[in-house]
């Protein structure tokens, strides 16, 4: 089968955040079985020795430039197609933390991306990160008849799918979380950066997401909670151009997955009192859990546990985040090499997810490395982790007693630590290995 998979997030190496993960082990697991076609958005901090090696796992990879960069020609090298050219202004996927300078200009400039969103009905994110030149290379493949499916890795590349395509071809939108569903639940938990902007967007999200999905044969989530979510605003069908003709795909459930081989299982419990929170640090989701566990949870902590430490683990820290290194018993380490060696030497991992659905590499990690976890509802989403019939895989809480409650009661009991420890490798060994979910993915494609 020949499959054409579109993602602007550059996928290699897989270490820089949950979508770039996700993307590179499909992608892997894929080429070992078919012939995957790969078009990418080249970021500056991306190296041709990075461009060669993802080359090596494709049977195509055509590479466009990032915004940023000055038109050039095209270079074309053994199977390598570099486009250079100039787009409209490159922004991350929905929902990162952005930087702008403040004053008059800005305030035009938000009045702007509005009104265009309003219009085009496309959020403004997804229209700054668009490439005409890839989008002219996807045409000409899916008009050429050289792919059997098109996959989008990452809701933010459904913008290059054309909705004809889907009677006479495979598309699966694999869009990780609902933005619409997000939006809603920063509003209703008041963890909204900005309520005003998000309660005007929250509509137009909506409409948004009910256009795309509709394009596509088939919608996949990470979560039942996220497939739900879908459906709610899926269902019932509601009317396109006054046409009662609005189509709903099948949305299905594959989660994400861990390399064994870069989370090896823990050699020792290094006991003691110590926390480590790991996530890209400058992710909206993961800056406020990093300051929730450092200005909320870890204070009352320190009051029983005084030489209780935290380590903050992650790519690209914001000033936000470097700030808190500043508090006592906080270590920001930034961007590191293996972070399973990081939860190694931690007693416990907090996931204090408070925004952001989806299932979270993260806590996988921890838990493939055996760092007993404590999480939230949102950190632990996806898993069978706690209550009912099955074992006890990882510690809940949601409230900042709660917290507290939960991490002392690890601080003090290394049975319980082994036991979770123990329960999590095994569940991650049985359901969530990138062989697991790469065949869960691949028979999906073959429908």
């Amino acid at each position: 089968m020949k499959i054409l998979m579109l993602s602007s997030t550059f996928p290699y190496p897989p270490s820089r955040g949950g979508t770039q993960v996700r993307t590179f082990n499909l992608l892997q697991y894929l080429s070992q079985r078919h012939d995957v076609i790969l078009g990418t958005v080249r970021s500056p901090d991306v190296t041709d020795a990075q461009i060669d090696a993802l080359r090596q796992q494709v049977t195509e990879l055509a590479v466009f430039s990032n915004p940023r960069v000055p038109p050039q020609p095209p270079l074309v090298n053994a199977g390598l197609t570099l486009h250079q050219g100039h787009e409209e202004g490159f922004l991350p996927p929905p929902l990162n933390k952005g930087r702008t300078e403040g004053g008059f200009s800005e305030i035009i400039g938000k009045f702007h991306r509005f009104g265009r969103f309003l219009q085009s009905g496309t959020p403004p994110n997804v229209l700054s990160s668009y490439s005409q030149a890839m989008q002219n290379w996807a045409d000409e493949l899916v008009t050429a008849g050289k792919c059997d499916t098109v996959t989008c890795e990452h809701s933010v590349n459904e913008i290059y799918v054309r909705p004809e395509w889907r009677q006479k071809l495979l598309t699966v939108a694999n869009i990780h979380s609902s933005v619409w569903g997000t939006c809603r639940e920063m509003l209703a938990t008041g963890t909204s950066e900005k309520p005003l902007r998000d309660r005007l967007n929250l509509p137009l999200l909506a409409r948004y997401e009910k256009r795309y999905c509709s394009k596509f044969s088939r919608i996949v989530a990470t979560t039942s909670t996220d497939r739900e979510q879908l459906l709610e605003l899926l269902s019932p069908p509601v009317r396109v151009r006054g046409k009662q003709d609005f189509f709903v795909p099948p949305i299905d459930v594959i989660p994400n997955g861990v390399d064994l081989t870069q989370f090896p299982y823990r050699s020792i419990d290094p006991g003691g009192h110590t926390l480590i929170f790991a996530g890209a640090m400058n992710n909206l989701p993961n800056i406020d859990a990093a300051r929730f566990l450092s200005l909320q949870i870890l204070p009352p902590l320190q009051q029983r546990y005084p030489d209780a430490t935290l380590t903050l683990v992650g790519a690209s820290p914001v000033p936000e985040v470097l700030a808190l290194g500043e508090l006592p018993g906080i270590q920001v380490v930034g961007q590191v090499q293996r972070v399973a060696e990081y939860l190694h030497q931690a007693a416990v991992c907090v996931v204090p997810m408070r925004i952001g659905f989806g299932i979270k590499n993260k806590t996988l990690e921890a838990m493939a490395a055996g760092t007993p976890v404590v999480g939230s509802d949102r950190g632990l989403e996806g898993l069978a982790v706690d209550g009912g019939p099955q074992l006890i895989r990882a510690l809940r809480a949601n409230k900042v007693q709660e917290y507290v409650e939960a991490i002392t009661s690890l601080f003090e009991n290394q049975q319980l630590r082994q036991e979770l420890s123990v329960n999590a490798r095994s569940l991650v060994e049985s359901q969530y290995t990138w062989d697991i979910i790469g065949r869960q993915y691949d028979r999906l494609l073959q429908f």
